[in-house]
């Protein structure tokens, strides 16, 4: 028979350990280069930009339009590495938690 206040206190857990798992984002950091290293930038778990580092030589105003382009492409590089960080905590924190029910992806639910 089908116990449902086991499930609920499942549930209940499962919520507890991805509420401290995310909490623990902000301490996950991913980093993304473009222009081979000239340009870096590093993000943390909660996807916000923590520190952009530039090549001096990319400090010109006839390089301006490349600099921007740059900055997005290591952002974006970050943006997708921390994404994967994310996602491998949050799985680390339900493992077992949440039953692998076929046709269900829950990985949706962390990002």
């Amino acid at each position: 028979m089908f116990d449902f206040m086991n499930m609920m206190n499942k549930v209940k857990e499962a919520q507890a350990k991805i509420k401290e798992a995310q909490a623990k984002l902000v301490y996950l950091t991913a980093e993304g280069e473009s222009g081979g290293g000239m340009v870096k930038v590093t993000v943390n778990g909660e996807r916000k930009v923590l520190k952009i580092e530039m090549d001096e030589s990319l400090l010109t105003p006839s390089d301006k339009e490349m600099l921007s382009d740059l900055v997005v492409a290591a952002t974006n590089i970050a943006m997708e590495a921390i994404d994967g960080k994310i996602k491998a905590a949050m799985k680390s924190a339900t493992e077992g938690m949440i039953p692998n029910i076929p046709g269900m992806d829950l990985g949706g639910m962390f990002g």
